[in-house]
């Protein structure tokens, strides 16, 4: 299934998407609550009513659907509990390593690690607001995520799949410059990544994917997925790479979300960035093999496109803020 939150009636509420149509829930069956968040909070109760809705709308049931292309989607989880990112591509994080001409850290293949970034940026489809401070060297992340659709802790990777209610793309927004003048501290990622935060369009459940499920890497554990990845900045396509490529599954990033706390239904948690998966990552390659490579980062304006088989196509413009509030011009001086 194919679950949005879209406006309708001026209000946020949660949908399914079927054959391009887009139905209202909670209009439909009263019993199932308006939101996606609460939905996820009951969600082993809920998921039975939503497919039992599906099904008849898959045979014209219902007068209540809207045409997708006329609705205004929103993040399918616009107020999520928390937002992890982890960092589960080891081709990315060894490319990144070589630009800077540096060994790859042995510490990746040993366990997951992931950073909080903040759930009360994230965004769906549509305009991102950015600062002129972002625009330094602002970038894109090409990524899925993961929403967790019921309460655990100290969950082992064997049983971790059985809490993912479902997948959508993720595009992990990120001010380069602030971010590297940051963790000269060794402190951070912090406001180098939390302004954006984009989810969607949808939120796909993990039965849908059943066919793309592959092995996951030697010595890993956990549901890998055969599913390519795309993103193109304004028609031109600078990224792609495979879902199949994660080293680190997402029910090992799980085991290590929860270990010694909570996972919430609601949770969001992005796999890192996909090998070639943002600008960074490309200049630094670029500039290796060529002194003379133009580096690109995003600008006002940019469309930026992400596509993931079987998780859709998430489509945002990046929208210049009408100030010249700086962060960097409120350093001290040494």
């Amino acid at each position: 299934m194919k679950f949005v939150t879209f406006i309708r009636s001026n209000k946020e509420v949660a949908g399914i998407v079927v054959n391009n149509e887009v139905f209202p829930l909670n209009e439909i069956n009263p019993e199932i609550p308006v939101s996606m968040r609460e939905m996820l909070n009951k969600w082993e109760e809920i998921l039975p009513l939503c497919k039992e809705i599906e099904k008849k709308a898959l045979n014209g049931e219902y007068t209540l659907g809207s045409l997708l292309s006329d609705v205004s989607l929103k993040a399918p989880i616009p107020n999520p509990t928390s937002c992890r990112d982890g960092y589960a591509f080891r081709q990315h994080v060894a490319a990144a390593r070589r630009n800077r001409k540096v060994p790859m850290i042995e510490e990746f293949d040993q366990y997951p690690i992931f950073y909080f970034t903040n759930h009360n940026a994230v965004q769906g489809p549509g305009e991102i607001p950015c600062m002129p401070d972002h625009f330094n060297k602002l970038d894109f992340e090409l990524e899925a995520a993961i929403v967790i659709g019921k309460k655990g802790r100290n969950i082992k990777a064997e049983e971790a799949d059985a809490f993912i209610a479902g997948y959508m793309i993720m595009n992990d927004m990120s001010a380069r410059a602030l971010q590297m003048e940051e963790m000269l501290l060794n402190l951070g990622p912090a406001k180098g990544k939390d302004f954006s935060t984009v989810i969607g369009p949808w939120m796909v459940t993990p039965d849908e994917l059943e066919p793309f499920k592959i092995s996951p890497k030697k010595g890993h554990i956990g549901n890998n997925y055969d599913l390519s990845m795309e993103c193109w900045v304004n028609g031109e396509r600078v990224s792609e790479g495979n879902m199949g490529d994660m080293d680190w599954t997402f029910a090992e990033i799980i085991e290590r979300c929860a270990y010694g706390v909570d996972v919430l239904p609601g949770d969001v948690i992005g796999s890192g960035t996909v090998g070639t998966g943002c600008f960074l990552e490309l200049n630094g390659t670029g500039l290796l093999n060529d002194p003379n490579y133009q580096v690109q980062w995003l600008k006002p304006n940019d469309t930026v496109e992400m596509k993931i088989k079987g998780l859709g196509h998430l489509k945002n413009t990046i929208i210049q803020e009408g100030t010249e509030f700086s962060l960097f011009a409120l350093k001290k001086s040494i």
